[in-house]
């Protein structure tokens, strides 16, 4: 299996702010990654390295010669050309201009894109991701590098590209905490996290598989803190005893004592895993209903969000909200924060109704104020639960060294600072709960914390997230928009998605088969396929040139006496007669696609 890229002990900091040191990791051909670790470990800037865009402080980075790599950011901006425009300018100078139009209009299919002349500067930020990894992928890399692929899509969008990805990109590494997408595109998992000896954790196989596994590792490494404690007692009550006990001891001895208590400190460090300590306040008003809302209109210019909405929130009530992007779930949220009025109907609140809303656009915080500032910006305590709290124990509850108070916040990433926005919540009393997307950014370990102070929450909550993991654990109730004027109320996410999964099989059965993008001399194939089928034949002779030179070195008397060279060279001829087979077997398929596509055109 080819090697596209290895790395070795390599570190990176920022200032005095360690992210991770000596990691070692590989990426092979057909690799399909996920990378994960709490926020701040640095998996952003370990995936800029492997791009280039970065360098490590130490240790060393050998990508094979020749790698061709695609990086997409987690926010893509675009200048002002067309979506057309833009994927014509993505394409290699090798090409003619008409290859260049046809792969152009062929990504549009791909990408779903009704409109290719629209503004790319104007698209909303799902479809700015969509173009933007198609304009990676139209280079033809070798490697695909993701951070975040599923930020600012929505539930459709995490959906079609997960599909995607297994048609279009062979090998990637994608950073993501969603837990279903990562369950459904990787085949491969790999973790960045201290609490493993070499600060890594890597399996082979799905998410799930994963977790097995490391549950597993964990469990053994307490087991091997406790042996250790044991070793550690005795080593320690040794070196208690007076110094007539120790004069005929030998110094080996007094090493080994420092050896096993050094070890067992480290493995005790770890063992602790630190998890933010997430807990909104509710009111815990017995108030059967808080909020009632009755026959709710509204409508954007021409367009009706929704119409005749009733909606009922009481305590307990947990309901997520569904649909596309521009189906008005934001929009009924700030209706329900008071934001905004609707065009017709009534929202009647509880007395004095306690409403704490969550803004998925979040207040901008200025980069160079201090974390300090932004935990606790007036003065060194906070008032939590009606208690003051110092701001050093404050910022230990969301994972932060109080070492690092005085440090700007832009040098934290997305989810730290996501993880200030929960924090100015929970400052909150709340009858009522709206969150917009407060899981973007947010590490697995914490989305779980978050889960669980969710599911404790005494009020009502409305929530809006592409993470499925979440919607499925915590909503007791699912409003989808979009779907009819009315929208549409179900028991739970699963119920939702069974209707969803029936929709687009009646759709499809339906649907006669569009007609492909035309374009001059177009045959059945696409332009990969038919540059694939034209390479076939070289690849077969390069094959064969090998296994007949390989061949000839079994009769050398130089490899005949080497057992080693023997079995090498035995593997390589059979790995590339499995080769020729599979490449036959290619050339046959796409073969037979191109001629029956020539007879049904006559």
């Amino acid at each position: 299996m080819t090697i596209f890229f290895s790395c070795s002990s390599i570190c990176k900091s920022y200032a005095l702010r360690p992210l991770f040191k000596d990691v070692c990791l590989s990426i092979h051909e057909g690799d399909q990654i996920g990378l994960i670790g709490p926020n701040g470990a640095g998996k952003s800037t370990l995936l800029k390295i492997i791009a280039g865009l970065e360098r490590a402080d130490s240790g060393e980075v050998c990508p094979k010669k020749g790698l061709k790599i695609g990086y997409v950011p987690q926010v893509s901006e675009f200048d002002d050309f067309s979506v057309k425009e833009t994927l014509i300018r993505a394409c290699s100078n090798s090409l003619d201009e008409y290859e260049k139009e046809y792969l152009a209009l062929e990504w549009l299919d791909k990408l779903k894109f009704e409109n290719g002349e629209m503004s790319a500067q104007k698209l909303s930020g799902g479809w700015k991701k969509r173009l933007r990894i198609a304009v990676e992928l139209i280079q033809e890399p070798d490697l695909l590098l993701l951070d975040e692929p599923t930020n600012h899509l929505d539930l459709e969008g995490i959906l079609w590209l997960e599909k995607f990805l297994q048609q279009e990109a062979p090998t990637y590494l994608l950073i993501s905490h969603d837990r279903y997408f990562l369950q459904h595109t990787t085949n491969r998992v790999i973790e960045i996290n201290p609490i493993y000896p070499k600060g890594v954790f890597s399996i082979v196989g799905e998410y799930a598989e994963f977790l097995e596994q490391k549950e597993q590792f964990l469990a053994g490494q307490v087991e091997q803190e406790r042996s250790l404690a044991s070793k550690a007692r005795k080593e320690i009550d040794w070196l208690r005893r007076g110094p007539k006990a120790r004069t005929t001891k030998a110094q080996s001895r007094i090493d080994n004592a420092q050896e096993v208590l050094s070890a067992y400190a480290e493995v005790k460090g770890r063992n602790v895993q630190k998890c933010a300590q997430l807990d909104f306040h509710g009111s815990e008003r017995q108030t059967r209903k808080l909020l009632v809302a009755k026959n709710l209109w509204k409508r954007v210019g021409e367009r009706s969000l929704f119409e005749r909405l009733d909606l009922t929130l009481s305590p307990g009530m947990r309901l997520g909200l569904v649909g596309p992007n521009g189906a008005g779930k934001t929009t009924l949220l700030r209706m329900l924060a008071g934001e905004i009025s609707p065009d017709m109907g009534t929202l009647k609140p509880a007395d004095a109704l306690q409403v704490v809303y969550f803004d998925q656009h979040r207040t901008q915080l200025r980069d160079e104020i201090t974390l300090r500032d932004a935990l606790s910006p007036r003065g060194d305590y906070v008032t939590f639960r009606g208690h003051p709290v110092h701001v050093n124990g404050w910022c230990k509850r969301f994972l932060f060294s109080p070492n690092l108070l005085d440090l700007p916040i832009g040098r934290l990433s997305g989810g730290e600072r996501a993880r200030i926005s929960i924090a100015h919540l929970m400052l909150q009393t709340a009858d009522l709960l709206l969150l917009d997307e407060p899981t973007n950014d947010l590490d697995i370990q914490t989305l779980e914390t978050l889960e669980e102070s969710l599911l404790e929450f005494p009020g009502a909550l409305v929530l809006i997230t592409h993470d499925r993991c979440m919607m499925d654990r915590v909503c007791n109730g699912v409003l989808a928009l979009g779907s009819s004027p009315e929208g549409a109320m179900f028991a739970d996410f699963t119920q939702w998605q069974q209707m969803q999964a029936k929709q687009i099989q009646s759709k499809e059965a339906m649907q006669q088969p569009s007609a492909p993008v035309t374009a001059k001399n177009k045959t059945g194939l696409t332009y990969h396929e038919k540059k694939e089928l034209d390479g076939i034949e070289a690849k077969i002779e390069k094959q064969e040139a090998d296994i007949v030179q390989w061949h000839k070195m079994l009769e050398s008397a130089e490899v005949s006496n080497d057992p080693q060279k023997l079995t090498e060279i035995g593997t390589s001829i059979a790995l590339a007669e499995t080769k020729i087979e599979e490449l036959y077997l290619r050339w046959n398929e796409l073969s037979t696609k191109q001629s029956a596509d020539r007879t049904n055109a006559q």
